[in-house]
């Protein structure tokens, strides 16, 4: 059993994404590590730090991005799909540049790779997330932040990346361009892995994370549309008041210690008050969506939630 691990990025460090850490937290599990590096700006050194970690298993495709002809976001899924179409493994474990495995993990992945090796009618895993929001100590579990995700995929010629990355798909005659195509695509197939994805996204100085925000909504709305929307706005995120959040008391994975040992915007965060922040409202700071949570937490699983996949008990 052979498997591959994948992933793509472009001003990764500028923008704060734990790069390294993410391909280093699966490393003693794959074969390889294919990454689609987008050119970046010159003060980006996500070149180096992918370096520093001096693995043979890595190997790493030089790309250039084009917006224009992968608009909505689909540029996104095109550089995934460049990563992932360069594996050679069974299976292919996707990291987003921002997503960490914890070690205590691996071998119960690996187990579940081998496991379902031989079952073809399982086309992927799915696992489960804890999304990590405004530090290192509180993460959401609100209605609207998803619950589990596919990460690893069989290596088929018709699987593609979707949308904006977000998931798979099974898309046949794939013209290369229509990763929103949802008319003849088909949903995986996937079986449940017990691990978990690790995911900081929500987690940067406030300054830095208003940059990925611009950055993020430029590649799905455009520049134009983006550059107005906050030219008027703050320099910085707003994450609003945390103690409304679930506090995280477990261990985090021990290649991100370098980073959170950096954290420093303690001060900048509202960890005591409720309060309107001025802008617009995170869906689980709406009231309708603060009785929606309630009722989930009652029940324990989120309602309305669209899943992008078919679940095998297996």
């Amino acid at each position: 059993m052979k498997i591959s691990g994948f992933t793509f990025g472009k001003n990764t460090v500028k923008l704060y994404y734990p790069i390294r850490e993410a391909i280093e937290s699966i490393l003693p599990i794959v074969d390889e590590f294919v990454i689609a590096l987008g050119k970046g700006d010159e003060d980006d050194t996500t070149l180096s730090e992918i370096e520093r970690i001096n693995s043979d298993k890595i190997r790493i495709i030089h790309t250039e991005w084009d917006t224009k002809a992968y608009p909505d976001g689909t540029e996104n899924a095109h550089q995934t799909d460049i990563a992932m179409k360069a594996c050679t493994g069974d299976w292919l474990f996707y990291l987003q540049a921002d997503e960490v495995v914890h070690e205590k993990y691996l071998d119960t992945i690996r187990n579940r790779c081998r496991e379902l090796l031989d079952n073809h009618e399982i086309e992927g895993l799915i696992f489960r997330y804890k999304h990590f929001f405004g530090d290192y100590w509180h993460f959401n579990d609100k209605h609207g932040w998803y619950p589990y995700e596919i990460r690893i995929v069989r290596n088929l010629p018709d699987i593609h990346s979707y949308q904006s990355a977000q998931s798979f798909r099974r898309i046949p005659d794939f013209d290369g361009k229509s990763y929103r195509k949802k008319e003849g695509s088909h949903k995986l197939q996937v079986a449940k892995v017990d691990a978990e994805i690790y995911h900081y996204g929500w987690v940067r100085p406030p300054a830095l994370m208003q940059k990925k925000t611009i950055a993020l909504e430029t590649i799905h709305k455009g520049a134009d549309a983006t550059i107005k929307r906050y030219t008027e706005g703050p320099a910085y995120f707003d994450y609003g008041p945390l103690r409304s959040l679930l506090t995280f008391k477990d261990s985090h994975p021990k290649v991100m210690q370098e980073m959170i040992s950096r954290f420093n915007w303690k001060e900048q965060l509202n960890y005591k008050d409720f309060y309107v922040p001025d802008r617009r409202l995170f869906k689980h700071e709406k009231p309708k969506y603060k009785l929606l949570n309630i009722l989930e937490r009652t029940i324990g699983r989120q309602l309305f939630t669209h899943k992008n996949w078919i679940e095998k008990k297996i």
